[in-house]
């Protein structure tokens, strides 16, 4: 009995630590993004590049392992800051068009060895990145539907990773993600539900049924952003995209919600008026 409750604190203890560094890291991360969106536009574009050319690089690094194709990793690398750069100075379209000859070019290049895995990293790193900036510059309400998507994004994160240890149950997807679990998944959800109220009650005019459903959209796309990722780095056996981040691994590894609710976000944004998506996501019309 001693031996099993000792055991318990241990695991008590070790997971408060994970939970403290877990916490530190993402009150820095979420400070330098949130920094960089209220400073506008082209600041916001200069984060967006940097934190998408570590994910170029991380995404070699599982994918491809060095191997000698290092040609790989820098077509990648240019072909998502260019797209970032038609985005920010040009137009969303005209940058995914840029995507799509990275694609071309990268696909050549590895056409012996896993050509789909490589190219697909393109437009893993490139679409979100694009759709984030083209949502930020769509005025006036740029700001405000790229702060909706991290603070959902944020919530969905919290709400999955407390919901995961504090009840725990059936598992989600055992043969992926053995950590995660449907009570982790309803959490989520319902912590970004929470977010959406606060919206509603401080936007005039939104309308809560839609706003509601737009997060759970959003929150359930997250938390599947996290389970594919996890997909990924199984099939290639890594533990972590890489070790830049104390106690979330790469960037990737805290990246991988935003990556499908911002371009989640950005389809329906285009759905519902592709002159205005900004306003579109938060206000349905």
């Amino acid at each position: 009995m001693t031996l099993e409750a000792g055991g318990r604190e241990a695991r008590t203890i070790g997971w408060l630590d994970e939970l403290k560094l877990r916490a530190a890291s993402a009150v820095l991360l979420a400070g330098c993004a949130l920094g960089a969106l209220f400073a506008g536009r082209e600041a916001f574009g200069v984060l967006v590049g940097l934190v998408a050319l570590v994910m170029c690089w991380e995404w070699g690094k599982i994918v491809r392992r060095g191997g000698g194709r290092d040609v790989s990793l820098v077509v990648h690398s240019i072909a998502v800051l260019l797209a970032i750069l038609a985005a920010t100075l040009a137009s969303p379209w005209f940058a995914l068009g840029v995507l799509g000859v990275g694609v071309l070019t990268l696909a050549a290049l590895n056409f012996r060895t896993a050509p789909g895995v490589s190219v697909l990293g393109v437009l893993y790193v490139g679409i979100p990145a694009v759709a984030l900036i083209w949502l930020r510059g769509a005025e006036p309400y740029g700001l405000t539907a790229v702060l909706f998507i991290f603070t959902v994004v944020w919530a969905s994160d919290i709400g999955a990773f407390a919901g995961g240890r504090l009840i725990g149950g059936a598992k989600l997807y055992p043969s992926i993600s053995p950590n995660k679990t449907w009570a982790g998944l309803i959490s989520g959800v319902i912590a970004a539900i929470v977010v959406a109220i606060v919206f509603w009650s401080v936007i005039a005019g939104v309308p809560l049924f839609y706003l509601v459903a737009c997060t759970v959209l959003l929150s359930v796309a997250a938390q599947l952003g996290d389970l594919a990722e996890s997909a990924l780095k199984r099939l290639f056996r890594v533990k972590n995209a890489s070790d830049l981040i104390p106690g979330h691994g790469g960037f990737m590894d805290r990246m991988d919600g935003i990556v499908t609710a911002a371009t989640l976000a950005a389809v329906i944004g285009l759905a519902i008026n592709s002159s205005a998506p900004a306003k579109a996501l938060i206000f349905g019309a």
